[in-house]
């Protein structure tokens, strides 16, 4: 209790210096606060952006699938399984797909796309496209013969609603697949690959013009929310049927570049973070390396007194810990309030809200608000603080009695 008193005492011999050392933990405190709530906010919702416009936030396939699709690497009686899986979890949306590459014609160009079989009442709860029809109508029923494209596909084919689109391709087996189907509608999903590359049409026409039976390759679930993934992915994989033929893959398995792309961020955020917690590490180490400098001669007489160089560095110590946690508690107040007001506000400006209307989605960061982004920044600072004070306490061990007392 001593030790406390006379610790928390010295940190106000200098008013001014500080204060000044306290708002420099503070600033940084609340900048490293707000910035890993928004980092990891932005994240949430750049998941929650990709896996909405058409993966899913997990997907059920065939064994190998993902590493190497193939038509015949399906998933039999897929509407059934998926219907089973839309009973039995407390999933938000299932829809069964099925995948193939074809070449679409128009009166003079052809192009190589990815021709997609899905539900049309489903779709919507997983994927974004039914809800970007610019031009004409969303397919109607799961038997409509009828497509939707994208809307740069459209544009190099140089055809409209209403046009028909010859496709030709291989079915699951081995037969040629070709139909002729018209165009409904045109989607524009702002993601060039998507626009440019994909055409959708109803699963149970799919399924004839590929010969694919009752057989889909893919069944997307959606969680209800992103944080109840780990309990909906184990309710799936109880339901599939034994032996492995199936698998429950979550979206950081069928996306693994979002999932990296990530990582290289937090590693670049966080390069950036710990060089502003060595700028206040060395600000610390800068008012205790003066602290113990100007009160050599006081060290002498306490030395000379009997007291143990142990017990002075402990006083020393528990300075550089009250400063310490006296910025972070403020800085954690002020960072904490900024991120509750943008929790509630969200945070924007023009060009992200731009980019975002492109895909039909609001281009909003909601900043993470939890335990961990207001306390690990500020966890941190403490670390590095404490480790800084060692070197002005461990310099009091070198410390004569005599030589202290005649230090000017």
């Amino acid at each position: 209790m001593i030790t406390l008193r006379l610790a928390w005492r010295n940190l106000w011999r200098h008013t001014r210096r500080t204060w000044l050392t306290v708002s420099a933990i503070a600033f940084v405190a609340a900048l490293l606060v707000f910035l890993i709530a928004i980092q990891l906010g932005a994240y949430d919702m750049m998941i929650d952006t990709s896996l909405r416009v058409f993966p899913g936030h997990l997907q059920v396939q065939r064994a190998g699938y993902q590493d190497k699709p193939q038509m015949r690497a399906s998933v039999p009686a897929v509407a059934a399984v998926a219907e089973r899986l839309r009973t039995g979890t407390g999933a938000a949306a299932v829809a069964a797909r099925a995948f193939g590459f074809a070449l679409v014609a128009s009166q003079d160009r052809s192009y190589g796309v990815q021709a997609v079989g899905v539900e049309p009442a489903r779709e919507p709860g997983v994927s974004t496209i039914p809800g970007r029809v610019g031009e004409g109508r969303y397919l109607a029923a799961d038997d409509a013969q009828e497509v939707v494209v994208g809307a740069l596909l459209a544009r190099n084919l140089r055809i409209g609603v209403g046009d028909e689109l010859v496709l030709l391709g291989s079915g699951r087996d081995g037969s040629m697949a070709a139909t002729v189907l018209p165009v409904v509608g045109i989607f524009t999903t702002g993601a060039p690959d998507i626009d440019r590359h994909m055409v959708q049409m109803p699963l149970a026409t799919f399924q004839d013009v590929f010969a694919m039976g009752d057989h889909g390759h893919v069944i997307v679930v959606n969680a209800r929310e992103l944080d109840a993934l780990g309990g909906l992915l184990a309710e799936v994989r109880a339901l599939l049927p034994a032996g492995g033929e199936l698998v429950a893959l979550p979206w950081e398995e069928v996306l693994t570049g979002l999932k990296q792309l990530m990582q290289a961020d937090m590693v670049q955020n966080w390069f950036m973070y710990l060089s502003l917690i060595v700028i206040v590490t060395f600000s610390i180490l800068n008012t205790f390396l003066m602290a113990v400098l100007e009160r050599t001669r006081e060290f002498g007489v306490m030395l000379a007194l009997g007291l143990r160089p142990l017990r002075i560095g402990a006083v020393v110590m528990l300075e550089s810990l009250l400063l310490t946690l006296l910025g972070l508690a403020i800085g954690i107040a002020v960072g904490g309030g900024v991120v509750v007001y943008y929790y509630f506000a969200g945070f924007t400006f023009q060009a992200m809200e731009e980019i975002y209307a492109q895909f039909g989605l609001p281009g909003v960061i909601v900043p993470e608000l939890s335990f961990v982004t207001l306390t690990l920044g500020p966890a941190v600072i403490l670390a590095f603080t404490l480790l800084a004070s060692l070197y002005p306490a461990l310099r009091i061990r070198r410390l004569q009695p005599v030589d202290a007392m005649r230090a000017v």
